[in-house]
């Protein structure tokens, strides 16, 4: 997904339960236990996408931070410009049938995420 996602040109987010024991995030911009990271290759330095965990170095408010997110953490995956992806459920968030719930991130976690970049276009 996060491939495909730029490769098309979108900006791939993580959604994050940062309760999960192991994550290593930035605790003050985690809103309501949960945290969204854009993993893009311009945001995300050195990242590393694994069966177990993500990892990678990104500045946040301008301060780096080594951010460590273990892959039973993450939420969900979609994409900054249409809000389209994959969010994930935990197996006793299941419908009867055994298929996952499947939820969209919110209007306010898609806006937060859009704050101008502290990047500029040199000539």
């Amino acid at each position: 997904m996060h491939e495909w996602m730029g490769d098309n040109g979108n900006t791939p987010h993580l959604v994050v339960d940062t309760s999960v024991d192991g994550v290593a995030v930035p605790s003050e911009h985690v809103k309501d236990g949960k945290i969204i990271l854009n993993i893009s290759e311009s945001a995300a330095h050195n990242l590393k996408l694994t069966n177990d965990a993500v990892s990678f170095r990104a500045r946040f408010g301008g301060v780096p931070f080594d951010v460590w997110v273990p892959m039973h953490s993450v939420l969900g995956i979609y994409a900054r410009e249409t809000g389209q992806g994959m969010i994930f459920s935990h197996d006793a968030d299941s419908n009867q049938d055994g298929s996952p719930e499947i939820d969209q991130p919110t209007p306010d976690d898609i806006e937060s995420t859009r704050a101008r970049s502290h990047l500029r276009v040199v000539k």
